[in-house]
């Protein structure tokens, strides 16, 4: 392998979700230090917030859902060639690939540079949604994953639960690494201004705030239902969600404000260039995913002083939000970077049944509603701020992708 390193980023999509905005801070990082970087989406489309200028590469500009069962069959068996081909073509040393559809083609590609594959959720969870990819992709954590140099899990929860559930044979090659974020970016960008006259007036009032992609995995109907309790109690509150996503997931949202007459108090305001400077002004960040990795959005709202609520959607949430082991049962537990609630999660990972509200909606709703009306929540996170980010340093993050030792 020679000095200059070339590096080559692989990830499904350029939207808004934490992998893509990971990718970015990776290839901002990457290109400052002078090494050579290309950027692989899988997938291209018109709305994309993350870009990679003249470095970015694509394979196709119409979406899976778009392609007939022959074309996605024949994208699949070529995408590790292409991956091959381009690894070629511009002499990478190294790789890093996001999720599991990267890793999949990048492990079948076979090639020599030191290939890095990185897991940024509980796997045993989504693998019960029994599809035909995640058949293969648990498949490949027997066969193809041995092909990678080493596997990033971003948290121990996470690297436990590949072993132990998820039957993972090469436990050799895991190592833990916390997602790096360049948290001085994020807090320059936060200051910049809101255009819209809307939009500013909107977020002088108590903002719970949303972040990312509306999907089956962060289950955001709970959020909408949990408002609709908060509003029999707090009256000042608006929710506001920036990102995109899956359309019948939009539609279930909707069909919920709807229902509990929430139109005039819940704003879809889409993806943002720079959603920093919205989340700083929110009174507080909410999660109500079923699984989580170590969501990057908790440690961007964190850098930004916006205390969270989330439910346990895994245990790599307490090591991001909390300085010490917590145990969280039937109760909401008070961290230093919030408030963690029992898991949402009841074993179905589609849109649930009944409308009626659940304990765990309670409980999320109470726990928002603590947080907008008491500041020692975020009094007690600027406190123990540097504590918590202290991992998430990026040039300490980078730095261990890239280099050969693995923790065990």
């Amino acid at each position: 392998m020679t000095d200059k390193k070339n590096i080559l980023l692989i990830m499904p999509y350029g939207g808004v979700g934490g992998m893509e905005r990971l990718a970015v801070t990776f290839y901002n990082f990457y290109k400052k230090k002078g090494y050579g970087v290309k950027a692989i989406k899988f997938i291209k489309l018109p709305d994309d917030i993350v870009h990679f200028n003249e470095d970015e590469l694509f394979f196709s500009e119409k979406d899976f859902y778009q392609m007939s069962k022959l074309e996605r069959l024949n994208f699949y068996l070529k995408a590790p060639l292409r991956i091959r081909k381009i690894i070629r073509k511009h002499q990478i040393t190294h790789s890093i690939s996001f999720g599991d559809m990267a890793n999949f083609f990048s492990s079948l590609s076979r090639t020599r540079e030191y290939k890095v594959g990185s897991i940024h959720a509980l796997k045993s969870v989504e693998f019960e949604n029994k599809t035909l990819l995640n058949k293969a992709y648990k498949y490949s954590y027997k066969h193809s994953y041995q092909n990678l140099d080493k596997l990033v899990c971003i948290s121990k929860a996470i690297k436990s639960d590949l072993i132990e559930n998820c039957g993972y044979r090469f436990p050799e090659n895991i190592d833990v690494v916390y997602n790096p974020h360049n948290l001085p970016a994020i807090q320059a960008m936060s200051k910049e201004q809101i255009e819209s006259k809307e939009e500013r007036q909107l977020f002088k009032d108590d903002i719970i705030m949303f972040l990312g992609r509306f999907s089956y995995q962060k289950a955001s109907w709970h959020l909408v239902k949990s408002f609709a309790l908060i509003q029999q109690k707090y009256q000042k509150a608006k929710l506001v969600f920036v990102g995109n996503g899956v359309e019948n997931v939009k539609k279930e949202l909707d069909r919920l404000i709807d229902k509990f007459g929430l139109s005039s108090k819940v704003f879809f305001l889409g993806s943002k260039e720079n959603p920093y400077k919205y989340l700083k002004k929110a009174k507080v960040l909410a999660l109500t995913s079923y699984y989580e990795g170590t969501p990057n959005v908790i440690v961007e709202s964190l850098s930004l002083n916006v205390p969270v609520v989330t439910s346990l959607c895994t245990d790599g949430i307490i090591e991001m939000m909390s300085l010490k082991p917590r145990r969280i049962g039937l109760d909401a537990v008070h961290v230093e970077g919030g408030i963690i609630t029992p898991s949402f999660y009841k074993g179905v990972l589609g849109i649930p049944d009944s409308d009626d509200f659940t304990e765990e909606e309670e409980i999320f709703a109470d726990s928002l509603i603590s947080v907008l009306q008491d500041e020692k929540y975020g009094q007690t996170l600027m406190k123990n701020k540097h504590d918590l980010l202290d991992k998430y340093q990026i040039e300490k993050v980078c730095d261990s992708y890239l280099n050969s030792h693995v923790s065990l």
